[in-house]
Order: structure tokens, then C-alpha cells, then sequence
């Protein structure tokens, strides 16, 4: 069931169209129903309906001479209730699209009334009001019109299945003109047609249903939280037990046995700690098998022969609902669990996670694992904000929810590279040309995305000169990732921050000679989208290189004073959220949170944590650590920690009203829409994050 936050390329929809006896809403009978249906941004194979219609009335020889159908063609055709029963099950949950589809919508409404059936008005876009919202200038909107502007051939010109097919065609041919516009979502969608009101009053005139109707608010979905709450670190099995690659599988056994356990890695060193490719594993279904295939011989078999490779893994801070959908989409009940540098930590079986229930979101990353085009990673993506909805209603954690959207924002930034990596080579690129990285910066890198994610991301490689061939390759390679993730509904990021601009990748040695120059600046301003990089998060290729210039990044600017200075300097440009009588400072009654709350919190946090060394990533755990050391008072920091659990709530809260309304998410809350709990608690914590330039500089040297 489509959200007003589902993408339109990754809507599941039916294109419909109607044949009927004449023009008049209010009379006409239905002769023919033609249907085809949607999905990722194509349309679906074999996946059609086409039915013809007795309407119970003699069909004018005007009509039949427009679509062909005549009394004799329909005299052994079903009546429209047994048609209507068809299409209702065709179109179960799915948005009808439609051209001039209010006409349909009201012959529909209709019949269904003369054979007392019930009707429920459904979801719907018509593509003549999306096509003036695309092209507001064509002189003609009529199907044909659209066909030739778009250039979509149209075959059986008024038969109920050509007029839907063209339908169909043409909408999916609008999407990458709606998103020029900055329309993506359904409900944006939505809202723009709405704003077309002589075409809604020529509908209402002409005695039609309204084409398109205002966003609904999206069917709440309750989830059991407690996947969402456990960590694979906390559920592993540790140490791993590893045996060597030459130990038989009577010696596997015997351990098994002895260790009450159902599973080995096997690896040719025997030990544990080394990067997880160095590892096999042996489950005891694995030595079932050997034995049926076998016999007495299997118990002499080297395990090493029959350890499965590669490892199924995940990291030892995934949450729990990732390792129970990536068991269900392997099928498997074994997940090696690795720590963020790579190297084996444990192990979680389905065992271990049969206390643990999950709800929607729990097959998101393994439909992103699977998926093979930007349109199928958003349908994936899509998701996200009505698990969000569900886990702010069993009031997790704010920050919690925000890490959940962040581990999804690195998966599907993964996956991208997965795909952009493999058209590369598809498409004569050939391979990498050396080992690389991809690191997600700012709040994704964090754990703090919300709803209004957009693109944060840099390439490490291992070696290359600017402009030269490596160089080349990895700017192909970053244009191919911004795209893909523009399309799945992660928009590139309007301050540049992509892998595909020259100053967001580099070798290296040229990313250690840009650390070493910022620790050199004299100025704040020269230092735009600098912090972020602190923020790092290695999410795919060669992770250790990135782990390592993490750890660079921080010894060399904690080494200097003056760079942390400097970026603390930024905080005396916060500004003053209030009026001159303590109201709210508003524009169009809302307020930039990010701008007056979170960007000083983050702020404080990251560059106490540079200055001081803390080498931490979330503004909560850098926050916690510089307490633990007795940096600053615990009423101020405390007050920061709670001050940023509460903005991220409000935040989130905002955002899914928004998406499901077809407002694009921001950083900005409707202020009359908080409950004066929640203004009274949003302008204590404003108030004191007025100090926050004066705090960093309390505690530079603290």
C-alpha cells in the first residue's frame, strides 16, 4: 500500500481506461475496462486486464463507430458486476492512473451505485494534470498530444487497453520531468495537481469525479520495537570459535558436540581476529549432508573442503532486524558478525534473534541487497519513513530511529555503488583501477540522518594524481553513484558534498595533504563542509583505508589548537531563534532547528571531540566521552544530550507529516502544531545553546 512518501518511480499503480455507450458521466454504461499495471518505473510483464462489458443498454452506433465495440461483440459478455469484481481484485492497494481519469473515476462511481455495490474512491493521479504540472506551456493535453510530446507510441487508439497502455507509457515518461520540478513523492504529486484549480473546476463542471484527491494520511502500522532496540554486538556468540582448514570433520563434530554449538569457522591459520575473507564456515546441516553423501568416509573429510565462502556477514553495530532479513533473504541461520575495521567478531544465529520480533521495516536492507535498478531501490527505500511513523508512535528513542534511518541511508548508498560499479563494468570501464573506499560524511556518518536525507558522500583510492586515469575512473564512478541514489530518492546534495566533485575524492595522500591544509587556515569561512569529513564512515570497498584516514584526521587536527579554534569559531554564527519579546523568530511559522538547535549541539560536540581527541562519531557518544573525562560541567553537557534527543523527536515528527502530506522534508518545524509541553521544553533548550560559542571556548583547553 503506496504512502503519500512513496516515490513515484517506485509506485506500485494501475494505468486504467474505460470504453462506455457516451460522454455523459452521469449515463453513460461501461462496454470495456483495459488495465495494465505498474511498478519500479516500468510496466509489468503479462500483467494486464481487458475485459469487455455488457452494459445491459443498446450502445449508440456514434459510440461504436469511435472504439468499434457494437452490441453483437458484447451480447456474451459479463455484466459489470462480475467485470468490477475483476478489476477491484486487479487493483487491490495499488494508486489508478488515469488520463482525464476523473471521467473513469465517475462512470465507475456510477455503475456501482445502479447495481449497489459498494464504492470506496480510490487513490489516483491523472496524468493530463501531470503533464501541465511537468510542461505548463503545450497548447494541447489530450492523450495524443502528450503521446507525441513525450514521444510515446500510441497502438489501439480508443480499445481500453491502448488508451491505458498510453496512459501507462505516458506517465513514465513525466517522472524525470516531475523530478526536474522537484516532484518525486506521490503526495507532492498530489498536492501539485491540487494547486491546478480551473482544471479541478472544469472536472467538477463537467459532472466528473475529482481526478486526484488531497494526500491521505497514511494507515498506521504498529511495530514491535525490540529488534529496532538490540544490536548484533550485544546477541553474538564470542569469541568465535575457529578451527583449522585441515581439522576433519570427526574433530568438528566432536567440538560441536563438546561446545554445545551448531557452527565453526574455519580458516588455514586457525585463529580468530583475522579480516573476515580469510574465513569459511561448517554448520552442522553441513556435516548432516557430508554424512548422508558420504557415509564413514565424511568423518575423515577436510573441513576446509566443504566450509562455505564467503561469509554472510554484519557488523557488529547493525541492528538486529538487518541480521533476521538478511537471514530470511540467504536463507541461512548462520551470520558471521565482523567489527567496523572487518575483522571476524562472532557469530549470531537464527537461535539467537528467536526472541526478537520485527514488523515492516525488516526485509528494507535485504530488498536493497537484492535489488538491480534505482527504481527497485526505491520501492525499497520507500519504507523507511512508515517504519519511522510506527517507531515514533511506540516512542523510541529519537536517536535511535535516527541511526535506523542512517544504517539505511549507508545501505542504499552501498547498493548504489554496487550497481554504478557493476554498469562500469558492463559498459567497458573495466575495474576499479586501484583498491578504494566510499565514505558517507555528515549525518549519515554519524547516525543521525532524519527523513530529509540528502547525498553526503567522498571516494578514498589508493593511489592517482587529480585528473589523472585512476582519477578519471572514480569520478565516473561518482557521477554513476549520485545519479542512481538521485533516482532511488536520495537527492544529490545542493552543497556539492558528492564523490562526483573533484574536492570530495582523491588518493590517499591527497586526502592527508587536504587535512594538513585545513589545519592550516586562518579563517572559519575558509573551512565550508570541512567538519563533516570528522563525521566519516567507511560503508564500502576497502574499509581499513578509511578507518585509517579517520584516525589521520583526527590525530592531525587534534595536534593543533588552532584548528579546532577555527571551528568552533562557526558557532557565533547561530544567530537569535527569538523576537525582541521572546516569541519564536518565524518565517512562514516554522523554525530552522537544524539551524538554531542541532548545528550548535553537533557543532559543540565535534570540535570538543577533535580538540580533546575523542575518537567518537555520534554527537551522543562524543558528548558522553568528554563528560566521562571532565570536560565541562554535566549540567551543561547533560542538558545538550537531552536537548539533542528532543530536537531529533520533534524533527522526526515534522518530517513524516510532511512527506505523507507531500511537503518536502526540511529542517524546519510548524511551531503552532507543537503541544506547549513541547514549545516550553524547545525554548529551554534554545536558550542555552545561545552560550554555545562561549562553552567551546571555556573548554578549548579544559
Amino acid at each position: 500500500m503506496a504512502s503519500g512518501a512513496t516515490p513515484l518511480i517506485a509506485l506500485d499503480a494501475v494505468a486504467l481506461d474505460t470504453e462506455t455507450t457516451g460522454l455523459d458521466a452521469s449515463k453513460a454504461r461501461i462496454v470495456q475496462i483495459g488495465a495494465l499495471a505498474i511498478g519500479a518505473g516500468r510496466l509489468l510483464e503479462g500483467a494486464t486486464l481487458d475485459l469487455l462489458v455488457d452494459p445491459g443498454v443498446p450502445i449508440p452506433s456514434a459510440s461504436s463507430r469511435i472504439h468499434n465495440i457494437t452490441n453483437a461483440l458484447v451480447r456474451n459478455s459479463p455484466p459489470f458486476p462480475a467485470a468490477w469484481e475483476k478489476l477491484r481484485e486487479f487493483a487491490a492497494g495499488r494508486v489508478l492512473v488515469g488520463h482525464s481519469i476523473g471521467f473513469d473515476l465517475a462512470v465507475l462511481e456510477k455503475e456501482t451505485g445502479r447495481a449497489n455495490l459498494p464504492w470506496e474512491r480510490p487513490r489516483t493521479l491523472c496524468v493530463r494534470l501531470l503533464a501541465k504540472v511537468a510542461n505548463p506551456g503545450l497548447a494541447d493535453y489530450s492523450l495524443d498530444a502528450l503521446a507525441s510530446w513525450l514521444g510515446v507510441t500510441v497502438g489501439g487508439r480508443h480499445s481500453a487497453l491502448g488508451d491505458a497502455k498510453a496512459a501507462a507509457e505516458i506517465f513514465l515518461a513525466l517522472l524525470p520531468k516531475l523530478q526536474e520540478r522537484g516532484i518525486r513523492t506521490l503526495a507532492e504529486a498530489e498536492r501539485a495537481s491540487l494547486r491546478l484549480t480551473s482544471e479541478l473546476d472544469k472536472a467538477h463542471q463537467a459532472g466528473w469525479v475529482a481526478p486526484v484527491a488531497a494526500p491521505a494520511a497514511p494507515v498506521f502500522q504498529a511495530i514491535d520495537p525490540y529488534a529496532y532496540r538490540h544490536r548484533i554486538g550485544d546477541l553474538m556468540s564470542a569469541p568465535p570459535i575457529v578451527v583449522r582448514s585441515d581439522a576433519t570433520a570427526r574433530d568438528v563434530i566432536a567440538l560441536m558436540v563438546e561446545r554445545r554449538i551448531s557452527s565453526v569457522f574455519v580458516s588455514d591459520a586457525g585463529e580468530p581476529g583475522a579480516p573476515i575473507g580469510d574465513y569459511g564456515i561448517v554448520t552442522e546441516r553441513d556435516v548432516m549432508r557430508l554424512i548422508a553423501a558420504r557415509g564413514e568416509a565424511a568423518f575423515s573429510c577436510r573441513v576446509g573442503e566443504i566450509a562455505t565462502r564467503p561469509l554472510a556477514s554484519i557488523r557488529t553495530q547493525a541492528f538486529a532486524y538487518r541480521a533476521i532479513g538478511r537471514m530470511d533473504r540467504l536463507k541461512i541461520r548462520h551470520l558471521a558478525v565482523r567489527h567496523e575495521d572487518g575483522r571476524l567478531a562472532g557469530i549470531v544465529s537464527a537461535r539467537d534473534l528467536l526472541k526478537l520480533r520485527a514488523g515492516v521495516a525488516i526485509n528494507l536492507d535485504d530488498r536493497l541487497e537484492a535489488t538491480g535498478s534505482a527504481a527497485e531501490m526505491a520501492a525499497a527505500w520507500a519504507t523507511l519513513p512508515t517504519v519511522a511513523d510506527g517507531l515514533i508512535a511506540e516512542r523510541l528513542d529519537a536517536r535511535v530511529i535516527a541511526e535506523i534511518v542512517s544504517e539505511e541511508l549507508c545501505a542504499v548508498t552501498r547498493r548504489a555503488a554496487m550497481l554504478a560499479e557493476a554498469s562500469m563494468a558492463a559498459e567497458g570501464f573495466g575495474a576499479p583501477p586501484c583498491p578504494w573506499t566510499l565514505l558517507v560524511l555528515g549525518s549519515g556518518g554519524r547516525g543521525e540522518s532524519l527523513l530529509a536525507a540528502d547525498q553526503d558522500n567522498a571516494i578514498v583510492f589508493a593511489a592517482g594524481e587529480p585528473g589523472g586515469p585512476e582519477d578519471r575512473w572514480f569520478a565516473e564512478l561518482g557521477r554513476r553513484i549520485a545519479d542512481i541514489l538521485d533516482t532511488a530518492g536520495v537527492p544529490y546534495c545542493k552543497g556539492g558534498v558528492m564523490a562526483k566533485n573533484p574536492e570530495f575524492r582523491g588518493s590517499l595522500d591527497l586526502w592527508k595533504s587536504r587535512i594538513a591544509d585545513w589545519v592550516r587556515r586562518s579563517r572559519p569561512q575558509d573551512l565550508l563542509n570541512v567538519d563533516i569529513f570528522f563525521d566519516m564512515r567507511p560503508i564500502h570497498g576497502d574499509n581499513a583505508m578509511g578507518w585509517e584516514l579517520f584516525e589521520h584526521a583526527y590525530r592531525t587536527g587534534h595536534g593543533e589548537a588552532h584548528f579546532a579554534k577555527l571551528l568552533g569559531a562557526n558557532l557565533d554564527q547561530i544567530g537569535n531563534p527569538f523576537t525582541l519579546f521572546g516569541g519564536f523568530q518565524l518565517e512562514d511559522g516554522r523554525l530552522d532547528l537544524k539551524k538554531y538547535g542541532l548545528f550548535p549541539i553537533v557543532a559543540t560536540a565535534r570540535t570538543l571531540a577533535i580538540r580533546h581527541d575523542v575518537r567518537e562519531r555520534s554527537t551522543k557518544a562524543r558528548l558522553e566521552r568528554l563528560i566521562g573525562l571532565g570536560i565541562g560541567g554535566d549540567q551543561d553537557m547533560a542538558a545538550m544530550l537531552s536537548g539533542h534527543a528532543l530536537l531529533l523527536s520533534l524533527l522526526l515528527a515534522q518530517q513524516s507529516r510532511d512527506l505523507h502530506s507531500g511537503i518536502p522534508a526540511s529542517n524546519r518545524v510548524e511551531v503552532a502544531k507543537l503541544s506547549k509541553v513541547e514549545q516550553a521544553d524547545l525554548k529551554s533548550v534554545l536558550k542555552q545553546l545561545q552560550s554555545a560559542s562561549a562553552l567551546v571556548k571555556d573548554l578549548m583547553f579544559g
